[in-house]
């Protein structure tokens, strides 16, 4: 493994991470102010079973089109959910 992939399987874990812990922050902020639950509590569960599946699939290789396409689909998801926000208020 060179260096050159090992700093991209980090940059891809980083942007696999960040969506899934903001998405945790709005599942507590979901039920604190019970609001939003239903998206809250549903979007970790997607995102644990695509990582899951598309990490099983591509056998642990985070460098996969599979997991990539994962981490493109929540980054979208966030984008959009922050979307709605911005039109809500």
């Amino acid at each position: 493994m060179t260096n050159a992939s090992s700093s991209r399987d980090g940059v891809l874990a980083l942007a696999a991470a960040i969506p899934f812990l903001l998405s945790l922050a709005l599942l507590g902020f979901a039920l604190s102010r019970q609001t939003l639950l239903a998206f809250a509590i549903g979007w970790p569960l997607v995102q644990v079973f695509g990582y899951g599946g598309s990490l099983k699939l591509a056998k642990g290789t985070i460098d996969h089109p599979l997991v990539k396409t994962q981490i493109v689909l929540h980054w979208m998801m966030l984008a959009l959910f922050i979307a709605i926000l911005v039109r809500a208020t």
